[in-house]
């Protein structure tokens, strides 16, 4: 398969009413130009141009390693926009998909089969169609009595009767790449909007006696461009009940897909049962036999085998196989549990490393710190990391105990099997199997409470 691709992305998005160029909004945890890239890529398509204009360098950077980038300066119609990848296809013998960066729902399975239409018709140029219920705002396909294409008119162009026709071009197209960009060279500006049209190109090959296909798409959301928040929302909706549908026929039981939001890069095991009002983000992986929420948040984490998350917010962090987290619980970046680790409610855990079968069950931090097996860290425990200037570590080795309300006062060492006292602020290391314990001397003042009454 001899096939490039060029993805049009230089307009400014004027409707989305933002300082950040409109195919670099998210859906599901990815941009729209990536996801159309990952689409194409998807496709087998090794060669990709990604034509940029409005907020030319932070496109440039998120495409950066999976295409190359055209620049054009003005905007001057979508035909215009194809020329300027001109120079990145000058020798190219193959065939030329065309879309628009702003179709994030298109699939590869659609891009295949209008290449395979394309080419096994032998055309020079097949568009992409779609009937819809409302046909407002697109090119209207025009066909004669045979069925055959005979133009596409925009909007703006057409006649009364022009727009009652609900097939519209989809601004996808499949191009031989021999005598492409010569033709477009000979297009002129002569529509309402002064600018050149792809679809004219079209019309000049049909004129001409060439040979122009147009492959009318099953579902037309594939093709949903996106012009404001709204249609973003819509956009993000239709995604996501995609990748919620695709785990649930994994072996995934999610309880209330409308109520669970799950990005398209996620990872989840079979037999996984996720909660309402939960969010996976990002590049998390989940394994099997897991119960994640309800209200919990994961980005960009990995989770082992039958682990339990409630109510939880976990970024960044790795958890192995049979660990509890939550309810309430919070795990920042650089936090690493191994098998069977407890962290309970309202406990936070930040670039720490819990050894298999810890516990942190309640109301403690743990931050900088280097955690044997089997320890338990007592209720209100805090590691006192920081000193107004530097992080500090903790250490403290296998099967040790820390009381309930210690502060750990870093950098300081707890040795294996040594114990802390509840209320102890500890300052210096406690060797292995001693008690450290830092309290002032307790005073019981006799008939304080008659006195205080006789006041």
């Amino acid at each position: 398969m001899n096939l490039a691709t060029v993805i049009l992305a230089a307009g400014k998005g004027t409707r989305m009413k933002s300082k950040l160029p409109k195919v670099l909004h998210k859906i599901c945890g990815d941009t729209m130009i990536s996801h159309v890239i990952n689409a194409v890529a998807a496709a087998g398509v090794k060669k990709t141009i990604v034509v940029v204009g409005h907020g030319a360098d932070r496109v440039t950077s998120e495409v950066a390693g999976r295409a190359q980038v055209a620049l054009q300066e003005e905007q001057l119609g979508t035909a215009h926009a194809l020329m300027q990848a001109a120079p990145y296809l000058s020798g190219f013998q193959g065939e030329i998909l065309v879309l628009c960066g702003d179709t994030p729902l298109i699939e590869a399975s659609t891009l295949l089969d209008l290449y395979h239409s394309h080419t096994e018709a032998g055309s020079d140029a097949t568009v992409l169609t779609a009937t819809v219920a409302d046909p407002a705002g697109y090119g209207r396909v025009v066909r004669n009595d045979r069925g055959d294409l005979v133009k596409i008119v925009e909007q703006k162009d057409a006649a009364p009767e022009e727009k009652q026709i609900r097939e519209i071009n989809t601004g996808i197209y499949c191009f031989a790449a021999a005598g492409l960009f010569e033709a477009l060279n000979r297009l002129a500006p002569n529509n309402a909007q002064g600018e050149y049209y792809l679809t004219d190109i079209l019309e000049m090959y049909i004129s001409e006696g060439r040979r122009v296909g147009a492959v009318r798409l099953d579902d037309p959301i594939e093709i949903m461009g996106i012009n404001d928040r709204v249609q973003l929302a819509e956009a993000e909706k239709h995604m996501r009940g995609r990748i919620l549908n695709e785990l649930m026929l994994s072996g995934v039981t999610i309880i209330d897909p409308l109520s669970t939001f799950v990005d398209k890069q996620v990872r989840v095991g079979r037999d996984t049962v996720i909660y309402p009002f939960t969010f996976i983000e990002g590049d998390t992986i989940i394994g099997e036999d897991c119960v994640i929420g309800p209200n919990t948040r994961l980005i960009n984490s990995v989770v082992g085998n039958g682990v339990s998350i409630q109510n939880s917010l976990v970024t960044e962090s790795c958890m192995g196989d049979l660990c509890s987290i939550g309810p309430f619980a919070y795990l920042r970046p650089g936090t690493e549990l191994a098998r069977g680790v407890k962290v309970g409610n309202f406990s936070e855990i930040k670039k720490s490393t819990i050894g298999e079968g810890s516990k942190v069950p309640h109301l403690s931090y743990v931050g900088d710190a280097t955690i044997g097996r089997n320890v338990n860290i007592g209720a209100g425990t805090i590691t006192c990391n920081y000193d107004g200037h530097n992080k500090w570590p903790t250490r403290i080795g296998d099967g040790a105990f820390i009381g309930s309300n210690t502060n750990l006062v870093a950098p300081v060492n707890i040795g294996a099997g040594a114990v802390t006292g509840a209320g102890s602020t500890i300052t210096k290391d406690v060797p292995a199997g001693a008690l450290g314990v830092e309290r002032a001397k307790q005073k019981n003042v006799l008939n304080w409470a008659d006195r205080e009454k006789d006041k």
